[in-house]
């Protein structure tokens, strides 16, 4: 195999919310209180979602694609600063074909990545116009206009749990492949996993065979870092703490759903640890499997009877990474078929548009045979996803050579917010 020979799949990718979405598709009713993007309150050179009566803007982080790194930060944004790409799918597309991608699954930006924002909102039924208005984007507009290219994720108005069953078993009927919850919900403010609370939202994704998608991001506030000296600009606010610690979050979350009893009650549950990378379970695999033995005394009985953690975590989970080599090296305790690859786009820690060199360089110098490349790169998200990713592409179309190769025109080169602010304006400008 060669690098032009790679599928490439990234089950971690995010959205910032097309500038029509909502026109769209939120009931014609109820479209006078539908999210409008228009002037932030706070900052009228800056356009954000205002919901509610609340604006949700966007913060730099979540698109920094081109931009030069020395604008990198968490600064607002907004639509006309960022790469098109980042929320006009057509373009999108044309960005996924120059980085060798065939197929994406997406987190949103202003839902929050498991409808975090929408949940906190104060008037439940609006909120579920749009938690149902994002899926039928997400899972229904989107990929139907783009067959093959998109892996099709929805989330759920985890503040009701009938409403948020119902909505599951809608979404499956649609093609969906997975649901976004929060990786630990009392970080969020809702009950934890081992209360009982979210058995309905487990037993119903089992019933429709969709993965539980646990993206790191609402359990950030667990990770308690000192307070600062200067409260005089809290704009980076520990940002590279938060940054380095993220696989903390997954750690805390895979424990929590070890320990929940979940996987004894529904053992066919599927839970994809959303960015959460690798390197942090060989020795919580090790500590766990221990534990269960050593620790005897405790009478912990939350996992199928006659399973250890690892063959739990061989069966109901799989994890993925954008570039972790060391942790490669480790790959037959995590578990070949467990492995899966991320591209982030377009967050600060994506490898577009280099991703096939990058990951092709981390296999090579992990000694990775060609089936465990396979694996890793596509055929693991086929299996747990239950999603063919030749049945609309043929393999020979999908791999990383022949999508560069439709896509020479594309400009990937690096692209400053003040030019993106200006084209914008330009195509706008009638």
């Amino acid at each position: 195999m060669e690098m032009n020979d790679m599928v490439m799949v990234s089950i971690d990718d995010h959205v910032v919310e097309p500038l029509d979405m909502f026109e769209k598709h939120f009931p014609k009713s109820m479209m006078s209180d539908a999210p409008k993007l228009t002037a932030h309150p706070m900052n009228p050179d800056l356009q954000a979602w205002v919901f509610q009566g609340l604006p949700i803007g966007n913060a730099g982080l979540n698109a920094v694609a081109s931009w030069p790194k020395e604008e990198w930060g968490m600064d607002a944004t907004d639509h006309s600063e960022i790469r098109p790409g980042v929320y006009d799918m057509d373009l999108r597309v044309r960005d996924m074909d120059a980085n060798g991608v065939l197929a994406s699954m997406m987190f949103g930006t202003f839902t929050g990545f498991a409808g975090t924002h929408l949940a906190n909102l104060p008037d439940k039924k609006l909120a579920l116009a749009a938690f149902q208005a994002h899926n039928d984007w997400v899972v229904g507009e989107n990929p139907s206009n783009h067959p093959g290219r998109f892996i099709p994720m929805g989330m759920i108005p985890f503040y009701d749990m009938d409403e948020s069953v119902k909505e599951i078993h809608r979404l499956g009927a649609m093609g969906c492949r997975s649901i976004s919850l929060p990786e630990t919900p009392y970080g969020v403010g809702y009950p934890e996993f081992r209360s009982g609370h979210w058995d309905p939202v487990f037993k119903a994704l089992s019933d429709t065979n969709m993965v539980a998608s646990l993206h790191i991001g609402g359990g950030f506030g667990l990770i308690q870092r000192p307070a600062p000296m200067d409260f005089t600009d809290m704009s980076n606010f520990f940002a590279d703490d938060i940054i380095i610690l993220a696989a903390l979050v997954s750690t805390i979350a895979a424990t929590d759903l070890m320990l929940s009893g979940v996987l004894k009650r529904f053992p066919d549950t599927k839970i994809a640890m959303s960015e959460g990378g690798l390197g942090w379970v060989p020795p919580w695999l090790d500590r766990m499997d221990r534990h269960m033995t050593n620790h005897a005394w405790t009478h912990l009985s939350s996992l199928p009877d006659g399973m250890t953690p690892t063959e739990v975590w061989r069966k109901n989970f799989l994890a993925c990474y954008i570039t972790e080599p060391s942790a490669l090296n480790n790959r037959k305790r995590i578990g070949i078929e467990n492995i899966a690859w991320e591209c982030d786009f377009p967050h600060s820690d994506s490898t577009w548009p280099r991703s096939p060199e990058m990951l092709w360089d981390e296999l090579q110098d992990g000694d990775c045979s060609d089936k465990e490349i396979d694996l890793i790169t596509h055929e693991n998200v086929a299996r747990f996803f239950s999603w063919d990713p030749f049945q609309h592409i043929a393999k020979k179309d999908a791999t990383v050579g022949a999508l560069r190769a439709r896509a020479t025109d594309v400009d990937v080169s690096e692209t400053s917010k003040v030019e993106y602010r200006r084209r914008y304006e330009l195509a706008n400008s009638s």
